[in-house]
């Protein structure tokens, strides 16, 4: 054998292009070959604890030795020296077996791998009887993948991984691998260049500013939620109470005494369910959870699509998050954004040195708006990484919804962009079919999946069936987000109590199109931010009025069709606004005016969820009837909603000004009492005390339409709720 070898498959490997390691590493009949690069001698170790030297063969450290037999092809270990007196022994990765299979790598191909997670990332297994951890990446366009982490101190010479053929992954078993350890792959491109890349799979990640991966396991935490999901998987969330509170979860409670940290996973386990339960909401929905590099992105420029934010906690302190809330019989929403990702150098952009997960041309594949990179939704491997995303979230977190952020960018080829800027479809138009082909199967195959979870589409255009089933034409979500409702009625509520009367149909317009969808009416966290102020600084008039057009704008929601979501604060009156960097302003619930509007909030989710004719007929326009929509000269408002027997009613009565009304007549379904089940201006809300005494008197008096009719007091820039007792 000579000293040197100069096989070009040994310079290619030496030089860290060899799309096939195992070809020249690991054991070959009795020959064990290795690569350690700075090694100043080597040997293999057999069963028995006797020793065979290996010897160089080619500078750039690649070492042979001879197996006494064949027998101990699958036994030895190899023993690296270094200077110094350094000695390492380990087992041979390049003796293991692929860890993917035919299927796995043919159903990668097509981009209907739905559980994706399980074979590419990093895996802690027992394979051929060693313990390990498999390595799975897809990069199709790489000259060669190198995994480097703690145990081979980034080493990119060490371990490169093996081409998988045409499926464009790169595999790895790497023995005595352990949890916590922190990874990356090096990734040579076809030009050259050298990345170091996270795993786009990556079950942990560092603590941000660190990028790097973390070997994990998946996962640890025992689930206490089966009645939970068996309750959830029969549940029809349309004609059910649904009231959700939105979260940040860096900002929703800081700790004071270890300089305003935000809370753990575990610490806002302890606290959030309960006050949510207590409050009376069904659900919670978090803003982006998935780990992100910019902390002022609220998480919505996600880096690792797989892993829980390791800024509060590990993936298994937000399962334990997720079952505490469970437990309280609340749901939990995530914000999950497939329509675009950061361009930070370490994650998805460029993954292989080339537009892998984006498109190539800048019309397609740069977002004007945020600076990010649009996903290619016309790629197979693309689609699959997303859609087993979503599936991923929903099998491994027991997430019940999935809110889907900026839809409306994701639909229309010019969004945000001038002529010239985009590039239109087959047929010549402005819709991404693709956008649209991914959107239909995602949402198919988390119905299908997932009995009881949700889809809720962020949308605020005019595209069609957004929330209609796919076999119907629609997209197939489950909700869609009211933006149009949410704007029309926060500039009504913004206006002068003395000009609402030439605006009474911003808040009539909604009921226009209320059915055309199953709306979700949102007052979010976009709308407390970037200047435009808290939902109380919105309210004009002195801090009195300010509360009580807050309290009137809850209780219009709450009664409206549609289901509800308010952001944190809402609920206390917050005057600040939010911002993701402290926490919110607690200290106000020591005034009863802010006090009051937590007590409303608690008050109408009783009610809420205790009277079927808020909820049952939320998206059929049998469901509601306006009483009178035409007293623009008082500002006042009142309609009717119904069970969906019919036998079941609630009045809403909205004041708008500050000017109370004695012996207002309304008209009603039914005689008899109707108690007051809402004031917003009764004195523990923070009110007046202006009301009814706690019921009106319907007489056979014919009025609005009805049969029957009640005189009623209005008290000022209040909201009534009248039952029939």
């Amino acid at each position: 054998m000579a000293d040197v070898m100069t096989d070009p498959q040994i310079e290619q490997l030496v030089a860290g292009q060899h799309g096939n390691p195992h070809g020249v590493l690991g054991v070959h009949g009795k020959t064990v070959r290795a690569l350690r690069p700075d090694a100043v001698a080597m040997a293999i170790e057999l069963p028995d604890g006797s020793s065979v030297d290996m010897h160089q063969v080619h500078p750039g450290g690649v070492w042979e030795g001879e197996l006494p037999s064949e027998d101990f092809a699958t036994s030895y270990r190899l023993r690296a020296d270094y200077d110094g007196g350094g000695t390492y022994t380990y087992d041979d990765p390049y003796k293991a077996w692929p860890t993917l299979g035919e299927m796995d790598l043919y159903l990668i191909g097509e981009g209907r791998h739905h559980r994706l997670w399980e074979v590419l990332g990093a895996h802690h297994r027992c394979h051929q009887d060693v313990d390990g951890v498999s390595f799975a990446v897809w990069a199709p366009n790489a000259r060669s993948v190198r995994v480097v982490g703690d145990w081979n101190f980034w080493d990119g010479r060490v371990l490169p991984m093996r081409s998988m053929g045409s499926s464009g992954v790169w595999e790895l078993f790497v023995p005595g691998v352990e949890a916590g350890q922190k990874y990356k792959f090096e990734i040579i491109a076809a030009d050259g260049r050298r990345l170091l890349k996270a795993d786009p799979f990556a079950f942990a990640t560092e603590v941000p500013p660190g990028t790097a991966s973390v070997v994990t396991d998946l996962p640890a935490h025992d689930w206490n939620d089966a009645d939970w999901l068996a309750a959830r998987a029969a549940r029809d969330h349309l004609h059910t109470p649904m009231s959700v509170y939105e979260v940040h979860i860096g900002s929703w409670r800081r700790n004071p005494d270890e300089e305003h940290r935000p809370l753990t996973y575990r610490e806002l386990a302890e606290q959030l369910p309960d006050y949510v339960a207590d409050l009376g909401f069904t659900h919670v929905e978090f803003m982006p959870v998935a780990e992100h590099p910019f902390g002022g992105s609220w998480g919505y420029q996600v880096s690792a699509y797989y892993a829980p934010s390791a800024r509060f906690g590990s993936p298994d302190d937000f399962r334990y998050l997720v079952d505490k809330l469970h437990e309280k019989g609340i749901g939990v929403i995530v914000d999950w954004v497939p329509a675009h990702f950061p361009r930070d150098d370490f994650a998805l952009a460029q993954f292989d040195g080339t537009a892998l997960y984006e498109h190539a041309d800048p019309r397609q594949g740069s977002h004007p708006d945020w600076g990010t990179l649009v996903f290619n939704f016309g790629r197979n491997e693309v689609r699959n990484f997303l859609i087993a995303n979503a599936l991923f979230w929903c099998d491994q977190f027991h997430i019940d919804g999935l809110r889907v952020d900026a839809v409306a960018s994701m639909l229309y080829l010019d969004y945000s962009r001038k002529e010239g800027e985009w590039v239109p479809n087959q047929y010549g138009g402005r819709e991404n079919l693709e956008a649209v082909s991914f959107l239909k199967e995602t949402n198919e195959a988390v119905y299908g999946a997932y009995p009881g979870v949700m889809t809720i589409a962020e949308e605020s255009t005019a595209w069609p069936a957004v929330s209609k089933p796919t076999y119907l034409g629609g997209l197939g979500f489950g909700f869609k987000w009211n933006m149009g409702w949410m704007h029309d009625t926060l500039q009504y509520f913004h206006e002068d109590p003395l000009y609402r009367r030439y605006h009474q149909n911003e808040l009539t317009f909604g009921l226009v199109y209320a059915w055309s969808e199953n709306f979700t009416l949102p007052l979010s966290h976009d709308e407390v931010v970037h200047g435009k102020g808290s939902l109380l600084a919105k309210m004009p008039g002195d801090r009195w009025q300010q509360l009580a057009n807050l309290r009137a704008l809850l209780a219009w929601m709450w009664a409206h069709p549609g289901k509800q979501l308010l952001f944190m604060g809402g609920e206390i009156g917050q005057e600040r606004e939010w911002s993701h960097d402290r926490s919110l302003d607690w200290h106000l619930l020591a005034d009863e005016g802010h006090a009051g509007v937590q007590r409303l909030v608690r008050e109408m989710n009783a009610v809420y969820a205790d009277t079927p004719a808020l909820f049952e007929r939320d998206f059929t326009p049998d469901g509601f009837r306006w009483i009178d929509a035409s007293d623009n000269e008082n500002s006042v408002l009142c309609f009717l909603r119904m069970s969906a027997d019919g036998s079941q009613h609630l009045a809403c009565i909205a004041n708008l000004t500050p000017v109370p009304h004695h012996g207002y007549r309304i008209g009603l379904p039914t005689p008899g009492r109707w108690v007051e089940a809402v004031n917003t201006d009764l004195a523990e809300f923070g009110g007046s005390g202006l009301g009814n005494g706690g019921a009106v008197m319907a007489d056979d008096t014919s009025w609005h339409g009805f049969f029957h009719s009640a005189e009623v007091t209005l008290p000022p820039l209040a909201v009534l709720w009248l039952k029939p007792e």
